[in-house]
């Protein structure tokens, strides 16, 4: 289990990407529509503006029961070995045990 305080750190993260979301996406539609290139520094500087932690690249997924930060599978949010332990106990529907 993840310490609760880097969860807490990701969920904060989350709230800031989603509230600087737009701000992000529409200066960046603004540079390039611009061609001059001291507007596009200016349009950048302004880009750099918001909190570092609103950053989309600072995101990292996590598993959704133990917040482990490792070994996640996109379509279900959990890690492998949680992931494991569900299908085996047939709580993931559509998920199959492998047989060879």
């Amino acid at each position: 289990m993840a310490r609760k305080s880097l969860i807490q750190r990701e969920r904060k993260r989350q709230k800031l990407e989603r509230k600087y979301h737009l701000i992000r996406r529409s200066l960046k539609k603004e540079i390039s529509k611009v061609s001059s290139l001291s507007d596009k520094w200016e349009i950048h500087g302004k880009l750099q503006s918001p909190p570092r932690n609103s950053a989309p690249i600072r995101l990292h997924r996590r598993c959704f029961l133990t917040g482990r930060p490792r070994g996640n599978y996109r379509d279900f949010g959990l890690s492998g070995h949680i992931l494991r332990e569900r299908v085996h106990a047939c709580l993931l529907p559509g998920a199959t045990r492998s047989s060879w």
